[in-house]
């Protein structure tokens, strides 16, 4: 997979990119990040990339031909028009089901919106979807395109060392990850589940599910409605929610 970025702040996406598992991915060829400074494409001697909005208001928007220009300077490197996403709070909310839709994607390249946000000319003849992490307003657009580069290519091929990685993480099957411990076996006089003792590998499988639904039941009672669930796994969320909503009525 190739990603794009185009951002006013593309040292800013470089620091975050070059680190870790996903510097190293793009070190090793698993996967393709570029970042594209827009004022490259501006087409004034100042490098402008914003101006006034029609019809008055506060605050500047960006302009669609520096934004055009980029985009089609990196469909002439790619050689076909990648997927064009806008991180926008007007978008859809990013969930890890969005993330398995996109990741079919070979090329997907994303505009980093700033000021009030980008002239709508550009969204209408190029972008493809617009996409939000959140219900809540940043200052620019790079850390929401961080964020979704990150999460997305963490499902590519050869970025983990192994599919389980993500698979069995929080929201990949619909619920969230069962807990987890490591050594000493006893910590403060606390001990770990003998069941992740015993070597046998359903019995620990069939724990982690069910550790998963009563987190999720705990936690994120909201997923359990579009999450793939036994009618005994079913029963035990309901009976989880049942308890704390008793709880908290006392």
């Amino acid at each position: 997979m190739r990603i794009d970025l185009i951002t006013l702040f593309p040292e800013m996406c470089e620091a975050v990119l070059s680190e870790s598992i996903i510097g190293r991915a793009r070190r090793s060829g698993a996967i393709e990040i570029n970042c594209h400074q827009l004022r490259d494409f501006a087409f004034d001697k100042h490098r402008r990339v914003d101006d006034s909005t029609y019809g008055g208001g506060m605050g500047m928007l960006m302009l669609a031909e520096p934004i055009a220009l980029c985009f089609e300077h990196i469909c002439e490197e790619v050689g076909e028009k990648p997927h064009f996403i806008y991180l926008s709070p007007k978008g859809k909310v990013l969930t890890q089901q969005k993330l398995k839709e996109l990741s079919v994607h070979e090329n997907i390249c994303l505009l980093c919106g700033h000021y009030e946000g980008v002239d709508q000319r550009v969204l209408d003849m190029y972008v493809d979807e617009e996409i939000s992490i959140g219900d809540y307003v940043l200052t620019g657009g790079e850390l929401p395109a961080l964020v979704l580069t990150d999460s997305l290519a963490r499902l590519q091929p050869g970025v983990l060392s192994d599919d389980e990685c993500f698979e069995m993480e929080s929201h990949y099957d619909g619920l969230l990850e069962y807990p987890q411990y490591t050594k000493p076996k006893v910590w403060r006089g606390v001990d770990i589940p003998e069941v992740l003792f015993t070597g046998h590998h359903e019995n620990i499988r069939k724990w982690r599910r069910e550790q998963s639904v009563i987190v999720t039941a705990e936690k994120r009672p909201d997923m359990l409605d579009k999450a793939t669930l036994t009618d005994k796994e079913r029963q035990l969320a309901e009976r989880i929610i049942s308890d704390k909503n008793h709880a908290e009525e006392r």
